[in-house]
């Protein structure tokens, strides 16, 4: 039951009963006008900007269209009060019964409250953490990793189809120097003096188990052979072996992706890269012409050269791209262009790729790419995620041994625990800098706020427990808390309580529309807090007690009340991948 969806169908009615009586003109687009909670809850329960966004239209002042629609609401379902504030805006008070039969439905939904079907079953591409192949998962990896499973979870919960993908970087200079960092550790396992390791190659010990099972496998073999022999093999080894180690980084932070895709997949057997610049080309959006210089900033791929260009300013891009280097091969790009069109011929039209901060500046090209590979039919969405800065009581976090320059995501995890890591990581809008302190997300306080939404969660759980040693006779199954008398719920706290419930579906929507899962973490933070407020309010005011043995008839009302509170924390939760706590210890 989403309440502002309810709302909105009400106030399209009563402007269609004034355009029908004349009041208002006739052809007025109502696409503009939302109703959601006003900005000061003391104004009343939703809001309408109706009269706002068409007194334009309508060559009317916007308060004389207030007046006219606020009487018509008053007529609505379950209004209280239609109250016309400033220049004309409408506030909407809604009696408690509305409340009550919310909280019902919550209650005989259980988890599924809030569930959506905006999706419609749609093909969604969510493409995140895609490290490359070169070592373990640091921190930053883990914020796009959990914020791109949170993301495919709501949007699963919206009613979308998701698909899960992590595009591997196995065909770049990296892998290469990946290759030679393992054979420099294959040496080492043969019993070679390596000395330092050069300046330019992976110094982690992560490579050591990688040098070993080459040295198991091919002995001395080849130290005999030419680079241009030897590497391909190591590798294919290295690259295999750091997939594993990411897959199980991954697995510790209970994130699986369903593709794994391989970027030298595109030139393997057929070259997809070759055939994508070709259809772009037949498009009429590949040239071959010459760059002019930059102005101001200098642009990394810039050549003073005929070469061939995709028209990538025709699409929004400040700049058209080239797609081959001077010695012939394809640009990064025209690899990317290629991955993204195999996912258009898979059916997605809608991709999200989740990326680090610093590609910020791919962005443009990239919606320019997939605008006119999908002929403007399929939208890109890119998310950055900003850098996290790992703290320890205030303090920054020293490197770690294993990784050799920085701290690998599955010692943080292993430190604090998954919920702390993927609730904290959420915590915060993903294009802001994150500081996460070890110490803190730890801590048993308000301040911590994956514990008190769990501790939240684990009191409502309690409630049942005690109910259930003081009035075993009472059912507490989802049918019989439906069918209690709610009407009883009448305190402030009670309703803030289920106004909150209440916000829920509308939430759900409006983070899946924006992609911006964060959203339900701070929800749950606010959720739980009104239903803390209403506990300790409890211990001053024993007729606010969840349990009262005299009296069933408010036990099962307040029980009802819980079960929707920890329907939708459980659900919220799960969303962001976080344990919902039976108890707390």
């Amino acid at each position: 039951m989403n309440v502002f969806s309810i709302y909105l169908g009400h106030v399209h009615d009563a402007l269609n009963a004034l355009v029908k009586e004349g009041a208002l003109p006739a052809g007025l687009d109502f696409a503009r006008v939302v109703v959601e909670p006003p900005k000061d809850e003391t104004h009343g329960d939703l809001a309408t900007n109706a009269a706002m966004v068409l007194a334009k239209d309508a060559k009317l002042k916007p308060r004389d269209i207030a007046e006219k629609l606020a009487a018509r609401l008053k007529a609505a379902p379950h209004v209280a009060k239609a109250d016309v504030a400033g220049p004309g805006f409408i506030n909407l008070s809604l009696d408690n019964g509305f409340w009550i039969e919310v909280l019902r439905d919550a209650v005989k939904a259980d988890r599924d409250f809030g569930r959506a079907k905006i999706g419609k079953a749609g093909k969604v591409n969510v493409e995140y953490v895609s490290a490359n192949p070169t070592g373990p998962m640091h921190v930053g990896h883990g914020r796009g990793a959990v914020f791109g499973d949170a993301l495919a979870n709501l949007l699963s919960f919206a009613g979308y189809s998701v698909a899960r993908e992590y595009y591997i970087n196995d065909a770049g200079a990296q892998v290469d120097v990946l290759a030679r960092s393992a054979f420099l550790r294959y040496r080492e396992a043969l019993g070679d003096d390596i000395g330092a390791i050069p300046e330019g190659l992976y110094p982690g010990d992560y490579l050591l188990p990688v040098g070993k099972a080459l040295a198991e496998k091919h002995g001395r073999a080849l130290l005999q052979k030419p680079e241009s022999e030897w590497l391909p093999p190591v590798r294919q080894a290295a690259i295999e072996a750091m997939m594993e180690m990411i897959r199980e980084d991954l697995a510790a932070l209970e994130i699986r992706h369903e593709v794994f895709f391989s970027e030298r997949s595109l030139t393997s057997g057929t070259d997809k890269v070759a055939e994508t610049v070709e259809f772009l080309r037949k498009a009429g959006h590949i040239y071959e012409g010459r760059l002019p210089p930059p102005k101001g900033a200098p642009i990394e791929d810039w050549e003073d050269r005929e070469q061939t260009l995709f028209r990538a300013t025709a699409f929004g891009d400040d700049v058209d791209r080239p797609l081959k280097k001077s010695d012939g091969t394809y640009t990064y790009f025209a690899a990317d262009m290629a991955y993204h069109r195999d996912k258009i011929e898979r059916g997605f039209k809608t991709l999200i790729d989740v990326w680090g901060a610093d590609h910020g500046g791919y962005v443009k090209r990239m919606n320019a790419a997939v605008n006119a590979l999908g002929a403007g039919k399929v939208a890109l969405d890119v998310k950055l995620c900003q850098l996290v800065r790992l703290m320890r009581a205030g303090e920054p976090v020293k490197m770690s041994k294993r990784a050799g320059d920085f701290v690998t995501l599955r010692e943080v995890v292993e430190e604090v625990g998954v919920d702390p890591v993927r609730f904290m990581m959420l915590f915060r809008k993903n294009d802001a800098q994150l500081d996460f302190d070890l110490a803190k997300v730890i801590e048993q306080s308000k301040e911590n706020p994956v514990f008190y939404v769990q501790y939240a969660h684990a009191r409502g759980k309690s409630v049942f427990r005690n109910a259930k040693g003081a009035a075993p006779e009472l059912s507490t199954d989802p049918a019989s808390l439906a069918g209690a008398d709610l009407s009883v719920l009448t305190d402030e706290a009670e309703l803030a309580l289920i106004k909150k419930l209440a916000q829920w579906p509308r939430l759900v929507e409006a983070a899946a529309e924006f992609h911006e899962p964060h959203r339900v973490a701070f929800y749950l933070y606010d959720l739980a807090s009104s239903f803390h407020s209403l506990w300790n309010k409890g211990k001053d005011a024993p007729h606010l007690r969840f349990i009262m043995e005299d009296n069933p008839k408010f036990t099962m009302a307040r029980l009802s009340l819980v079960k929707g509170l920890v329907g939708v924390l459980a659900s919220g939760l799960a969303i962001l991948g976080v344990r919902a706590a039976e108890e707390m210890r």
